[in-house]
């Protein structure tokens, strides 16, 4: 055993595990709040090979069941409280299309009613009139959009660089290429190893409190407390594609847009380039995250076909795709977040944006931080615990879309 595991541990009030978006949310939340905050990142900050790199995320209020709905609520508060702490606009309104075709694999009925009870109001439009408000699309007969004012863009690696910003201002300490070899529940505290995998450089590391943020790598992560999840990740990718006239896509001019079917499509107008965003939902094949280093970057040209074929039918003058990005989709069978404490491990609070947590990580942040203080929070997180049928019923049938 190294010296430094035989030394006398540092102790920590939280140790925040993962410092993607969510991760570095919730070590903003708890540094504070006057927490001694430890946050660690397998990588180096700001990494590439996750799912809170590149440009730009949706925020909506269009969800489909009203737990969600209720939930984007308080994601656009959060959303403004990080505003007026940073000092930073972050939010970029454009209005927000869902986009049903005749008969659609993900229910507009879902949508609709989940608004309407919560009280937020929304548009049914036709064809005629969808193409009236913006010419750009070229919508199949029969397609309705459903369409929210509030739709809006936010800046997806300057937030997470900014909430870790603020999270060092607070008083957190941030350290990236840094892994958790071991994490055990000793009943009043939680110990952790860690290190960079080299011995001479392990550490042992004592909390009250432990946030895994780990998303892929979450199971890895848990071993330590015999516990498996049933996740799958999948190689996702985005394009960016330029229009000849980029003006008739400027954030005024065109909403954001979700294509909701099988295959479900979105896409963002110009945003602080002359280009559009489109990419396919769980479009992409499931791999292996036990090795991360081998991961392609490389654009997966099959895949760039489909998304340009419907891009380009769809917003026919959206132009030639001029490059691709890819990233990780972590999904739960249901595609439902985890938002709650490890069942008989309550000193683990476990945070899972199923790849599409990006528009509530402020939210996540705070709650997450509530967990870890109190175990409880005022936001309803009730679907979200780690007891539910999809994440221990062996026989639950995995469905993505939402």
């Amino acid at each position: 055993m190294s010296e430094s595991r035989q030394a006398r541990p540092a102790r920590w009030d939280v140790v925040v595990i993962g410092l993607g978006a969510l991760g570095s949310a919730a070590a903003m939340h708890l540094a504070r709040r006057g927490k001694r905050v430890l946050g660690l990142e397998r990588f180096e900050l700001g990494h590439k090979r996750g799912a809170s790199h590149d440009s730009s995320r949706i925020l909506r209020h269009s969800y489909h069941t009203p737990v969600y709905v209720r939930l984007t609520q308080e994601a656009y508060a959060d959303w403004a409280a990080l505003e007026r702490w940073s000092g930073e606009q972050l939010v970029t309104v454009t209005g927000g299309l869902d986009l049903f075709p005749a008969d659609p694999a993900i229910p507009m009925d879902d949508y609709t009613a989940s608004l309407s009870e919560v009280g937020i109001p929304f548009e049914l439009l036709d064809v005629a009139e969808t193409g009236r408000r913006w010419p750009q699309f070229a919508l199949p007969d029969g397609t309705t959009g459903l369409y929210q004012e509030r739709g809006a863009i936010v800046p997806a690696a300057r937030t997470t660089a900014l909430m870790q910003k603020l999270a060092v201002a607070a008083g957190a300490e941030l350290r990236g290429s840094t892994r958790v070899l071991e994490l055990v529940d000793r009943g009043g505290h939680v110990e952790l190893v860690i290190g960079d995998g080299l011995d001479h450089l392990d550490q042992r590391v004592v909390a009250d409190r432990v946030v895994v943020c780990a998303d892929a790598w979450t199971n890895e992560v848990l071993a330590g407390l015999d516990v498996r999840l049933p996740l799958e990740t999948t190689l996702e990718q985005a394009t960016y594609f330029a229009p000849e006239r980029p003006g008739s896509f400027a954030p005024h001019h065109l909403p954001l847009w979700i294509w909701m079917d099988d295959p479900s499509f979105y896409g963002f107008p110009c945003y602080g380039e002359p280009t559009v965003k489109a990419a396919q939902d769980c479009g992409g094949p499931v791999i292996d995250t036990s090795d991360p280093f081998s991961r392609t970057a490389e654009p997966d040209a099959e895949m760039l076909e489909r998304l340009a074929s419907f891009v380009t039918t769809l917003l026919p003058e959206a132009g030639r795709p001029v490059r691709s990005i890819r990233c990780q989709y972590t999904l739960t069978p249901d595609r439902d977040f985890v938002m709650a404490p490890v069942p008989g491990h309550e000193s683990v609070v476990v945070g899972l944006g199923a790849a599409h947590g990006f528009k509530f990580a402020p939210t996540f942040g705070r709650i997450l931080a509530d967990l870890a203080e109190s175990g409880t929070t005022s936001s309803d997180v009730s679907p979200f615990g780690m007891d539910r049928a999809a994440l221990v019923d062996p026989s639950y049938q995995a469905h993505w879309l939402v």
